[in-house]
């Protein structure tokens, strides 16, 4: 059974720099994506950066392109966001996500969309102060 648990979150001044941690624990990237949502209350889930397949493509929202960076470690299963020049706009709770059966392929589209995931971990509440 997989299952995904965040970390790194906390509060930085705007500017400032986190680095977030999603371990999914019994998951394989072949055909499948780990994703960042974040989401703030009443709002949707609004899809953030994935990687997908055993090459690691990688996509990212317009709203945070050149400001994080998503990755996975060469070895293990764990999955990094890394946060710079943060904004107050960025405060949210920060979850991770996995699909749970195989896509057959992948666009920024639907792997940005948080309706195409199955898994989800707790989240990891994010807060960029002014």
């Amino acid at each position: 059974q997989v299952h995904l648990v965040e970390s790194g979150g906390g509060s930085v001044q705007a500017g400032g720099s986190l680095r977030l941690s999603c371990t999914a624990s019994g998951y394989t990237f072949d055909h499948r994506c780990i994703g960042w949502f974040r989401q703030t209350p009443g709002t949707e889930r609004e899809g953030v950066a994935a990687v997908c397949g055993t090459s690691g493509v990688v996509y990212y929202a317009d709203s945070v392109k050149g400001r994080f960076t998503i990755s996975r470690e060469v070895a293990g299963i764990t999955v990094h966001l890394q946060m710079n020049g943060l904004i107050p706009e960025d405060t949210a709770m920060y979850y991770c996500a996995a699909d749970s059966s195989d896509r057959p392929y992948f666009s920024i589209y639907h792997t940005l969309r948080a309706i195409e995931y199955e898994l989800w971990g707790q989240g990891t509440q994010v807060t960029v102060s002014s």
